[in-house]
């Protein structure tokens, strides 16, 4: 009975602790996005640069995170179609960093391998694959896990 005992508050932390970390990841995003937003009425380039340290702070938030949310989604007692919605909303987190990351990787490999003009030869400003799965899959898929999530805990259906 004593062990039985052990194995629920093992589960009820691990669920707690899942619950804190998606909070943090759909806050951290709101934020970001909030962010990028009004970025859109920023006219100088002092103020779009001062920025820069809090987007690496909340981008650093989202994509550990997102990670933490796989590692104790696949380690912890989660099973079912919420395990996948949590893996779905913590992978579409690190989806968008690797993507934004690789995105730039083979823009700027290309142009040193090809030459300065090679997107503009080839009919493209830019590389167009991983920039479309950072701005639009990604959210996307972060979106429809996170709301799959909310619904799931708001039925208080059997997550564990």
């Amino acid at each position: 009975m004593g062990q039985l005992k052990e194995v629920d508050e093992k589960v009820n932390k691990t669920i707690v602790a899942i619950k804190v970390i998606f909070w943090v990841l759909v806050g951290t995003f709101v934020v970001i996005a909030a962010v990028m937003a009004s970025a859109a009425s920023i006219s100088t380039f002092r103020e779009y640069v001062s920025m820069g340290p809090f987007l690496i702070i909340a981008g650093g938030t989202f994509l550990l995170s997102g990670i933490a949310l796989i590692i104790l989604a696949v380690k912890g007692k989660v099973t079912g179609i919420f395990k996948k919605f949590l893996l779905l909303t913590g992978a579409s987190a690190v989806g968008i960093f690797v993507s934004s990351i690789l995105h730039n990787v083979i823009y700027g490999l290309f142009i040193q391998l090809f030459g300065a003009g090679f997107w503009d030869r080839i009919g493209m400003g830019d590389e167009p694959f991983f920039f479309i799965m950072a701005i639009f899959v990604c959210p996307i898929g972060f979106l429809v896990g996170v709301v799959s999530c909310i619904v799931l805990f708001t039925k208080k259906r059997r997550i564990a």
